[in-house]
């Protein structure tokens, strides 16, 4: 019996996605709940599994564009169980049969041992990631796949990557050995790889767009004196760790401040919709998760109902999410306000884009030691610079300096925070 092969819906707004690479190969066996194939949509990647254990069939090839609900292969349940199961024994192999006589052994000369090859279960001890179409390319064309910084989600290697080893290779053996000993200096090839951009890379340079043409975006900065915080994350972060086995990062201080600020200039919870103001009695924080296919804003839904461990919980779930391919376009849909933090990649000043609809975005930074004026001494303080953009058409600069000092005063006296005042 066939079993057909859907692509599986991920969002009512996602009409079609596009089918990336299968994981196994026309006529192979499958098993039941084994990854089949990856598609990605302008949100979201998503890895289909096997509904059922059987040999496969593939419809639709590598690269098409599918629309969801789309047949794109089958799985011949029956055949994959006979194929499971031996093969019955004929009566005659059944029956007694007398043993032949044993041969004395004779003696054969040793071995002759080959050479070592590169073979297919070889690449697939050092890379366990590989699949199968690739892992059968590389080898095929004798390459070491170790030497390959893969592309795709989290770090996977994709037959792209392959291809373009092979070709870099082959481009650097077909130049003259005697240029490249005696020659220092060689002039580059002025090499180009073109290559479509995905859907999610497609969705996010519109969504930026609409932001930047759709809004009167503005920026306002200050910069926060960490030492208080990191003292106190310092001081607790290992009973934090026990009682509640996660990491208390400086991400859980800033949602939690924004939730207070948020609370106090409501214009900032709000959007601008037509000629209406639709304020929101909810605390849902996007906080932003850069990833191999582009940058995701998962929220923490009712950041005001949760304490510094919650938040920590939800953003470590969204980010294995993010690694594994697991995020739903349920993940990251109703976010009333967004934090990003540039300063894990070392940014020490940024003007963040605004996640439209929303009317505002809080952007961290990293923090570093500066000379500061502290009761009329210059005293050496771990800094940060903050900024805030914000749409100008709802939330005016009183508002947004308002907003920032309040983050800043309860960054600075994180006590605040947790006596609620």
């Amino acid at each position: 019996m066939d079993i057909n092969i859907i692509v599986p819906s991920v969002g009512e707004s996602v009409k079609e996605a596009i089918l990336v690479e299968w994981y196994k190969k026309e006529g192979e066996a499958v098993e039941k709940d084994e990854l089949l194939f990856l598609i990605e949509t302008d949100k979201v990647t998503v890895e289909v599994q096997a509904e059922t254990t059987g040999i496969l069939s593939i419809k639709v090839a590598e690269g098409e564009t599918v629309a969801i609900g789309a047949v794109v292969g089958s799985i011949m349940a029956d055949a994959g169980a006979a194929a499971s199961k031996p093969a019955p024994k004929k009566e005659e192999e059944t029956a007694e049969v007398t043993a032949p006589p044993v041969e004395e052994p004779k003696e054969v000369p040793p071995p002759v041992k080959a050479p070592p090859v590169l073979t297919e279960p070889t690449i697939a001890e050092k890379t366990p990631m590989l699949s199968p179409s690739v892992r059968r390319l590389a080898t095929q064309k004798n390459v070491d796949v170790n030497l390959i910084e893969g592309s795709g989600p989290g770090g996977r290697i994709t037959k792209a990557d392959v291809l373009e080893f092979i070709e870099k290779q082959a481009s650097d053996e077909s130049k003259p050995a005697s240029t490249q000993a005696t020659s220092k200096e060689t002039t580059l090839e002025e090499s180009v790889v073109r290559k479509p951009m995905s859907p999610i890379r497609r969705k996010i340079a519109e969504h930026l767009l609409n932001a930047k043409h759709g809004t009167a975006m503005l920026t306002t900065f200050n910069e926060i004196d960490m030492s208080r915080t990191m003292e106190i994350r310092s001081q607790y972060k290992e009973q934090f760790k026990k009682r509640h086995d996660i990491n208390l990062g400086f991400m859980s201080f800033f949602a939690k401040a924004s939730v207070q600020a948020l609370i106090e200039i409501p214009q900032i919870n709000a959007f601008i919709e037509k000629t209406d103001i639709v304020f929101h009695n909810y605390y849902h924080i996007g906080v932003a998760i850069g990833s191999p296919r582009g940058l995701v804003v998962p929220v923490v839904r009712h950041a005001d109902q949760l304490g510094f461990a919650g938040i920590e919980k939800a953003i470590v779930d969204y980010v294995k999410k993010v690694n594994d391919n697991r995020l739903e376009l349920s993940d990251m849909e109703g976010g009333t306000f967004t934090i990003t933090n540039g300063g894990v990649f070392g940014s020490l000043l940024s003007t963040p884009i605004l996640n439209y609809p929303q009317s505002a975005i809080l952007g961290m930074h990293k923090i570093e030691k500066r000379p500061v004026v502290v009761n009329d001494e210059i005293v050496i303080r771990p800094m940060m610079y903050v900024a805030l953009s914000y749409d100008h058409r709802i939330v005016d600069g009183r508002e947004a300096v308002t907003f920032l000092k309040r983050i800043k005063e309860c960054i600075e006296n994180p006590e605040r925070m947790m006596m609620e005042v």
